[in-house]
C-alpha cells in the first residue's frame, strides 16, 4: 500500500470512493472541506492506494504541539479518519493503519489524533478501525455520547414510541398554535442560535451565517436543511440537519428562545424532524452529544432518551508514531 498526498486531480475519484465506502460521511468529502478558507489549517489530505486503486481516503491537517508536529483528523470536521471500502476486513484494515503510521514517521511526525464516525455511520458496522489503533497503544483522549434514534424501530404511531412527557410537550405546542416547518432562510434562524449559545455556554456557532450559506451552496440544497418551530410568524427554536450519509441525518444545530420555553416548541420541533426522517429514508437520526469531557448533561441526557435516543460513543483517539 502506498500513501501519497491527495492532488486535485484525485477530486472525483476521492469524492466516488467516500460515497461508495462503508463509513464516509459528508465530512470525509473534498467539497466539504473547501468551505474553510484557505490558511484555516495547515491541510494535509492523504489517499491510500493499492496499484491504481483507492484503498482509503484519510482526510487531516498538520498541527504543531509542544513535543512535534502532529497529523489530525481535519479539525473543522465533525469526524474523520480513514474512510474505509464496505467489504474491507480486519486483517486489510490494519494494514491501512499500520501504512499510515509509517507514513507519519517516514515525515519526522510525532503523533496522529484522529475521531472517528460512530457505528451507526458504518454500512456494515465494525471496529476494527479502533481496534488496530487501540492494539497499536492508541488511548483514548475523548469518549462523548452522541443521542441517537433508531428510526427502523419507532413504527408509524410516534407517540408510542416516546415518553409521555415528550408527548405531552408536543400536543402543548401544538395547542398552543406552535407549527413546524422547513425554511431554507438560515437568516431567519441564526439570531436565535447565536444568543441561545452565547446565554447558555458563552459561545458562538462553529459556522458564521455567511458559512452555513456556503455549505448549502457547496453540497447542494438536500445535503444541509433547517427546521423552525414558529408561532404568529415568530421563530420559536430550529434544527439545522446535515446529510452525512444515506443512513444517518445528524441536528448539527438546535436552539430555541428561552421566552418562549413554556409553550415546548422544541418538543414538537423533536417530533416533526424525526418524523421526516424517517421519511426520507434514514435509518438514524444523531441529536448530538448531550457530554463535554465525559461530563453529563442529564437534563439534556434525559430529554434526547424521551424522544427515543440512546447514546452511542463518539471517540477520539491519539498515539504516537
Amino acid at each position: 500500500m502506498v500513501v501519497r498526498p491527495a492532488e486535485e486531480r484525485d477530486r472525483k475519484r476521492w469524492t466516488d470512493f467516500v460515497r461508495m465506502s462503508n463509513n464516509g460521511t459528508i465530512f470525509h468529502l473534498p467539497v466539504f472541506l473547501d468551505y474553510h478558507p484557505p490558511g484555516r489549517f495547515d491541510n494535509h489530505h492523504l489517499l491510500v492506494e493499492h496499484g491504481s486503486e483507492i484503498v482509503s481516503v484519510i482526510p487531516g491537517a498538520l498541527s504543531i504541539r509542544a513535543d512535534g508536529t502532529w497529523f489530525r483528523s481535519y479539525p473543522g470536521a465533525s469526524f474523520g479518519g480513514p474512510v474505509l471500502p464496505d467489504s474491507m476486513g480486519l486483517r486489510k484494515t490494519e494494514e491501512i493503519v499500520d501504512a499510515l503510521l509509517s507514513y507519519c514517521r517516514e515525515n519526522g511526525w510525532n503523533g496522529l489524533e484522529t475521531t472517528v464516525p460512530p457505528t451507526v455511520y458504518y454500512r456494515r458496522p465494525h471496529a476494527y478501525l479502533e481496534f488496530a489503533l487501540v492494539r497499536r497503544g492508541f488511548v483514548y483522549s475523548k469518549r462523548e455520547l452522541t443521542a441517537v434514534v433508531d428510526l427502523g424501530r419507532l413504527g408509524e404511531e410516534l407517540d408510542l414510541a416516546f415518553r409521555p412527557s415528550a408527548v405531552r410537550g408536543a400536543r402543548k405546542a401544538r395547542k398552543n398554535g406552535v407549527r413546524i416547518e422547513e425554511n431554507p432562510d438560515f437568516a431567519a434562524f441564526y439570531p436565535v442560535l447565536e444568543d441561545n449559545l452565547q446565554q447558555r455556554h458563552g459561545v458562538r456557532p462553529t459556522h458564521t451565517l455567511e458559512e452555513l450559506k456556503k455549505l448549502r451552496s457547496l453540497l447542494g440544497e438536500d445535503a444541509v436543511r433547517q427546521f423552525v418551530a414558529v408561532l404568529d410568524g415568530k421563530i420559536l427554536a430550529g434544527m439545522v440537519m446535515f446529510h452525512c450519509n444515506p443512513r444517518v441525518t445528524l441536528a448539527f444545530y438546535i436552539s430555541h428562545d428561552r421566552e418562549y420555553q413554556a409553550l415546548r416548541p422544541v418538543n414538537l420541533l423533536y417530533m416533526e424532524v424525526i418524523r421526516w426522517a424517517g421519511k426520507m429514508g434514514y435509518r438514524y437520526l444523531d441529536l448530538g452529544t448531550f457530554t463535554l469531557n465525559m461530563e453529563v448533561n442529564y437534563g439534556l441526557c434525559r430529554f434526547k432518551e424521551s424522544f427515543s435516543a440512546r447514546g452511542m460513543f463518539r471517540n477520539t483517539l491519539y498515539g504516537t508514531v
